[in-house]
């Protein structure tokens, strides 16, 4: 068994080194840490406890595996800064997923994004509808830009001194081609009429819709199916 001032040496210098080591890299907070910043994260951790609770890692041990992990990680960072071409492959791109005010479903899938996930990033940015985007942009670290249509953008109303207008949040009806009966309810209304106001928009089945959005006194905000179908578009 490791004696407990073995133990104590050995965290005290995996601390140091692996601090070191994060000063070196240019390491930024967790939320901009792409894919590759995570997992390398994920494996320096468990490469120090590893080497913690072996008896016959001693303190060189710890640090020479550290180092070299480092060294590996350094030289991919120093890669993708040289040359541009490889940052797509090791870091990833950004996936537009709105565009033009429409959803990009067959991106969403691609990225493992469903429509609550997206409303959660969108809140983040104080948007609480998708009919004020008109661009929503993942990034590789998997946070959201948001661009605004030219309605929803400043000034506000109070820059233009306009008298203020009640808030109200916006209800999901439809999510991916179903019917959220739970949020019809609530808003007591029916799925008659639901289907009257998708097939005043001139959508004859509620499967050719991928997202519908309810707020009173507006029209349904109504989204279909939109696939990417090329990139430069």
């Amino acid at each position: 068994m490791l004696s407990y001032w073995q133990m104590f040496i050995e965290s005290v210098f995996g601390f140091f080194i692996l601090y070191f080591l994060t000063k070196v890299l240019g390491k930024t907070q967790i939320s901009q840490l792409t894919p590759f910043d995570f997992i390398s994260a994920i494996i320096l951790g468990e490469l120090v406890g590893s080497a913690l609770f072996e008896e016959k890692a001693g303190v060189l041990h710890i640090g020479f595996v550290i180092l070299i992990w480092g060294g590996l990680i350094y030289f991919v960072e120093m890669i993708t800064q040289k040359f541009k071409r490889t940052r797509f492959l090791l870091e990833g791109s950004p996936e537009i997923i709105i565009r033009k005010g429409k959803l990009i479903r067959n991106v969403m899938a691609k990225n493992k994004l469903d429509i609550n996930q997206l409303q959660h990033l969108l809140r983040e940015k104080d948007v609480f509808s998708l009919k004020e985007v008109e661009y929503a942009i993942l990034e590789t670290n998997g946070a959201i830009s948001v661009l605004k249509k030219s309605d929803y953008q400043t000034p506000n109303r109070k820059d233009m001194k306009l008298a203020p207008q009640p808030v109200q949040l916006s209800t999901t009806l439809i999510n991916d081609g179903e019917i959220i009966y739970d949020n019809l309810e609530e808003k007591n209304l029916t799925e008659q009429w639901l289907i009257e106001q998708l097939k005043e928009q001139g959508y004859d089945d509620v499967n050719d819709v991928f997202y519908a959005e309810y707020m009173k006194d507006e029209d349904l905000l109504v989204l279909p199916f939109v696939n990417r179908k090329n990139r430069n578009k």
